[in-house]
Formats: structure tokens, C-alpha cells, sequence
């Protein structure tokens, strides 16, 4: 029944973030950014209108998704994504130029748990976390497509615990609806972003998974090849200026390329 619920609950942040794509007018700027960026990104493009850009609309996903759509000629102008294997996937495709994409962003990897939950753990080689899921399961991103995820099962091989919670993954379709799985109470645990933590006030880091455990977390960013949209660089400048840059550490993450 609790596996069902989860499940549940799961397809149903899948559709709000669905739902919040909505199309674009043919004057905005198209942005397509990865779900973790969702919050500080807003008002990174509330900021460049403000500033006299054109408005910004933005579609949030996993990257993969993003990725597919823009090989599969999507109209977007901005592509962001939450890892370098997904945009490396696009400049392979001719759908980025290679010298267009900016590493932007840095992040952090924890494990996070419902604000009033009691869990305690230790992230260490063999920390028992099968034995504190019990017969509940760990929310994260899906470890075959989503960046996430990805980091995640990195993680959890490192400190060797892998296999006794493979079989225990609620697998998000990005790292948001993971992370809304734990703050509804669905999941007792959660691997997320530390950004992602910040941003829910319903949930608590109880644990951050050293940087040496799994790839480094960038964000690369870069205008998309067939866009002839004449703002797309301004806004890419934008991004890297002192206000974006502000905004970006504010959210919790490390600036890789701005001021």
C-alpha cells in the first residue's frame, strides 16, 4: 500500500512539473534549465526583464528530457543542464557548438529527510541505511537518465551501501519530484541537491555525501545553435553578471563562472 502511495504521489509532481511548461510567445526568450534550478532561476529572469530584456520563459525538467527535445528540434534558445554529460550529448548531435557551453554552477549532493523527522544517520564506508529505510524506500532522481540520480547511485557505491538499497529506490523523474516525495511524507529519505534543501522548508539535510564520492556537479550553460533569437546572449552574459551571480549563491550554489 505504501509502495503505491509513493508511486502515486510520484506521477503526480511528475504532472505538476509537466503542467508548468507551458508554450512560449514567439517574442520570449525560451529557456530550457534542469528542475534543480527552479526558484533561483526565476528570479534570475525576473531581474533581466527588469533590466529591460525580453521576458524569459522557461521550461523546467530533467535534463535528459530537455536534451531529447532539443535534438528533436524543440524552439529553445537557453539550454541548462545539471550535468556536462547531457550537454556533451547535444554538442555530439550538432545541437550546441562546443564553444558556445559555460560551465555556470556548482552544487552539493545530501540526503534529506521530512523536517520533523527523527532519522539520524552518519554518511560513512557501510552506514546502515537499508537497515534505517526498513521497508520504506530512498526518493531520487532515476539513476539511468537523470543527473541526480546519477550523482546519487555514484554515492551510494562509493560508501558501499549500493546494492542493499538498489531494490529500495522510488526513482524521480527529475530531482524535484524526488525531493516532493520526502516532503510529503511519501519517502522518509530523500538524495537530492543542497539547493533543492534549501528551497523546501518541509524537509532537513540529515547527511552530505563527500565531493569525492561521485562527479563533480556542474551546470553548463550554452545558446542553442538553431535559436535566432538576438537576446539569447544577453541573457548568457546576464547569467554571469553580478546580479545573477548574487542570486546564484544566495539559492546555495557555487559559481563556477560569473563575478
Amino acid at each position: 500500500m505504501k509502495r503505491r502511495s509513493i508511486l502515486l504521489s510520484f506521477l503526480a509532481a511528475a504532472a505538476i512539473v509537466a503542467g508548468s511548461v507551458l508554450p512560449a510567445a514567439a517574442a520570449d526568450l525560451v529557456v530550457f534549465a534542469a528542475a534543480s534550478m527552479k526558484g533561483s532561476l526565476d528570479k534570475v529572469a525576473s531581474a533581466f526583464e527588469a533590466g529591460g530584456g525580453s521576458k524569459v520563459s522557461i521550461s523546467y525538467a530533467s535534463s535528459s528530457q530537455l536534451a531529447k527535445q532539443i535534438e528533436a528540434a524543440a524552439p529553445a534558445d537557453v539550454f541548462i543542464s545539471a550535468d556536462t554529460k547531457w550537454m556533451d550529448h547535444l554538442v555530439e548531435k550538432g545541437a550546441v557548438k562546443k564553444a558556445a557551453a559555460v560551465n555556470l554552477l556548482g552544487n552539493r549532493l545530501v540526503l534529506v529527510a521530512a523536517r520533523d523527522s527523527a532519522l539520524s544517520l552518519r554518511i560513512e564506508k557501510d552506514f546502515p541505511l537499508a537497515g534505517t529505510l526498513g521497508d520504506e524506500r530512498i526518493a531520487m532522481g532515476d539513476p539511468k537518465s537523470v543527473p541526480a540520480g546519477r550523482y546519487g547511485r555514484e554515492a551510494l557505491e562509493f560508501y558501499g551501501v549500493w546494492k542493499d538499497v538498489e531494490s529500495k529506490v522510488a526513482g524521480a523523474e527529475n530531482v524535484r519530484a524526488a525531493l516532493k516525495l520526502v516532503s510529503s511524507g511519501e519517502a522518509p529519505l530523500g538524495i537530492v541537491y543542497e539547493t533543492d534543501a534549501r528551497a523546501d522548508k518541509q524537509v532537513k539535510v540529515v547527511g552530505v555525501f563527500g565531493d569525492d564520492s561521485h562527479s563533480p556537479i556542474v551546470y553548463p550553460v550554452a545558446t542553442v545553435d538553431a535559436s535566432r533569437n538576438p537576446e539569447k546572449d544577453a541573457f548568457m552574459t546576464f547569467m554571469r553578471g553580478p546580479e545573477a551571480t548574487r542570486i546564484f549563491r544566495d539559492a546555495g550554489f557555487t559559481v563556477l563562472a560569473g563575478s
